[in-house]
Parts: structure tokens; C-alpha cells; sequence
């Protein structure tokens, strides 16, 4: 017999000569694991990497890399990117793309500028509120396309895409918005124990996610419906919900990541959003070949935006071209999603051995 457990099919004994007891994987059925994947080696690969790569730059640029503001550079600048690639994460473990997310970033940012220069006297908080409640609306509306419409996620986000970059051109009229008061830049204008505000917002939001999707009965219907969205249904699990949830959740933690965008450059305009969105999906799908082998993960994902962010700081600190940093991403995203490919090939074969076996 078989049940269901955090997206995956877990087989159990047909105890019925003990009369009962304890169910536990039968040793028949358990997959047989390579030498490297036995010991480790392949689910810590990226620190591996980023071994390799710091001792290649320290060799390299040793003035310019080894030095405490470079690494709270690292740091500060990827925040936003780890902050957005933990947003995506949710709708990623559902089945589902948001292709939005970075533009949703953007334009929130834009809201909640407009609020704080325009002459409707907002203070900081309820702009905020009011950024985060847009931002969920987004994702309400993308939830409501993808969950309850059933359109393609793909073609339904990146139409959303469009609505906002449309929008967020005519609400700025093609010019900055800021500067903003010195309350709310204040937001991420200190560190804490020489960790930048902002990295330290992106640790408690991985914690919050991570328990969300690995601790809770939410998360377990999320990876079920991911890994296979007819068989959650039929486990009585009502995937529709679960898919809009996961776009509003996402929706939110783009906004959350706009007003810190906003508060960290003091001024925004339409073009900000957009950058951050292949950094984000190379990091949340590299993620997958990391400490949880072909699964989306929160400290996977963390992981890989600060391997990336570190090669792209070093190749910018050795004079790389600016066009490097788009290479960069984009070869490091085909190649996890291959990888990642790869690795769902190789679980589906082992499985199909086991049910033959």
C-alpha cells in the first residue's frame, strides 16, 4: 500500500503476518543511492563552488575582493534577490510560474513612492500597508487566472506582466518618483552587527517560509499539489485554493520587496522591477540542486543567490563587462534547469523500478 506525504508516494509494509505495528519503508522498494549522494557531496555541490570561486577571485582581485565591503556589498545587493526568489518559491512548490513578480516588485515600489511624495499626506506605515495590500491584490488577481480560470500559468502571468508595466509608465509618466523621506529610507539605512538591515529582513523571511513549507499541513498540501496536482485533488486536497493562496502569498512578498527596493535607493522609476526577475528563477531553480535534491527549498535557494551574487560581484570587481552579469544568470538558470531535469528523470525511473520491483 501507498500514502501520500509532502508530494511524495511513500511505500509502506503490508504488516499483516506481525498483525500490525509500525509501517516502514520496505528495504526492497528503497532506492539505491549513487557513492557521492550517499556521503553528501552532490546536495552541497554549491558550497563547493563557492569555494572554488573565492579562492579564484582572492588569487585573482585580491585588493578589491578580499575586503569587508565587498562582502556587505554581497550582501546588501542580494538581498532583494534572495527576498524575491523566497516569494517565488510558494508558487513554484504549487506547479505554478509567476513571471510577474518582478515587475509587481516595481510597480509596488512605485505605489508606495507615489504615496509617500504625493500630496496625499501618507505617512510611512500605512503606505506600507497599503504597497502590501496592492501587491496581494496582484497575486489575488494572477491566483484567480491560474487556480480558478485554470490558464496556463506561464501565459497568464506574463500577460499581468504586461498590465503592469503598462500601468507603471502611466502612473510615472516615464520619470523617477523620489526622494522619500528619511523615515522611510531609514527602513534599510542601518545593520545589525555589521550585517546590512536588509540581509537580516531576507533571514527572517527564509525562516518564516522554510517552517511554512516544510513544517506546516499548508506546506504539505502545497508540494502535493506541485508534484502531482490530480492525485492531491483526489486526496481531497482542493488544489484550486491552494494554487490562488500561493500566488497571493507571492503577490505580498513581492511588495514587501518593493518597499525595500523603494527605501534602499531613495527613488524608483518603471525600470526597476524587471532586472530582478532572471536572478530570481536561476536562484530558486538552482536551489533545487541543492541540500534537497530536485526540490524547490528555501536555504537551497539562498544558497544559490549568493553563489551567483558572489561571481557576478567578482567578475564586475575584475573588470567584466556589464553584459556579463545577464550571461551570468542566464547560463547559470539553463543549466540548474536542466539539472534539475535530470533529477526528476532519475527519481521517476527509480520509482517506476520500485513499483515493478
Amino acid at each position: 500500500m501507498s500514502r501520500l506525504r509532502d508530494g511524495q508516494t511513500v511505500y509502506q509494509d503490508e504488516q499483516e503476518a506481525s498483525g500490525g505495528g509500525a509501517d516502514r519503508p520496505h528495504a526492497s522498494l528503497r532506492p539505491r543511492r549513487g557513492r557521492l549522494e550517499s556521503i553528501g557531496i552532490g546536495r552541497f555541490s554549491g558550497v563547493v563552488v563557492f569555494v572554488a570561486m573565492f579562492a579564484l577571485f582572492a588569487l585573482w582581485v585580491p585588493d578589491a575582493f578580499l575586503t569587508s565591503t565587498t562582502w556587505r556589498t554581497i550582501a546588501d545587493a542580494n538581498a532583494i534577490t534572495a527576498i524575491l526568489a523566497i516569494s517565488l518559491l510558494i508558487p513554484l512548490s504549487a506547479g505554478v510560474y509567476d513571471l510577474s513578480i518582478a515587475q509587481n516588485t516595481g510597480f509596488c515600489a512605485i505605489v508606495c513612492g507615489l504615496l509617500l511624495t504625493g500630496e496625499s499626506g501618507f505617512g510611512v506605515v500605512p503606505a506600507i500597508l497599503v504597497t502590501l495590500v496592492v501587491g496581494a491584490l496582484i497575486g489575488a488577481f494572477n491566483g484567480y487566472l491560474t487556480g480558478f480560470l485554470g490558464l496556463d500559468s506561464f501565459i497568464a502571468t506574463l500577460g499581468t506582466l504586461a498590465l503592469l508595466q503598462g500601468t507603471a509608465s502611466l502612473v510615472t509618466n516615464g520619470e523617477y518618483v523620489g526622494p522619500f523621506p528619511g523615515s522611510f529610507t531609514s527602513i534599510t539605512g542601518h545593520s545589525i552587527l555589521g550585517l546590512p538591515i536588509v540581509a537580516v529582513y531576507m533571514i527572517v523571511l527564509a525562516v518564516l517560509v522554510w517552517y511554512a513549507l516544510e513544517h506546516t499541513p499548508a506546506g504539505r498540501r502545497c508540494a502535493a499539489t506541485g508534484a502531482n496536482p490530480d492525485a492531491a485533488r483526489l486526496a481531497g486536497i482542493q488544489t484550486r485554493r491552494v494554487i490562488f493562496t500561493a500566488m497571493v502569498i507571492a503577490g505580498t512578498g513581492a511588495a514587501v520587496a518593493g518597499v525595500l527596493l523603494g527605501s534602499t535607493l531613495n527613488s524608483v522609476n518603471e525600470n526597476m522591477g524587471p532586472q530582478y526577475l532572471l536572478p530570481a528563477f536561476a536562484a530558486a531553480f538552482l536551489g533545487t540542486t541543492q541540500l534537497k535534491l530536485g526540490r524547490f527549498n528555501v536555504w537551497g535557494t539562498v544558497l544559490a543567490v549568493y553563489l551567483l551574487g558572489t561571481g557576478v560581484q567578482g567578475l564586475q570587481l575584475a573588470g567584466a563587462a556589464v553584459w556579463v552579469t545577464n550571461v551570468f544568470n542566464g547560463a547559470a538558470l539553463i543549466l540548474a534547469v536542466l539539472y534539475a531535469r535530470a533529477l526528476r528523470q532519475r527519481r521517476k525511473r527509480k520509482e517506476v523500478e520500485a513499483a515493478e520491483a
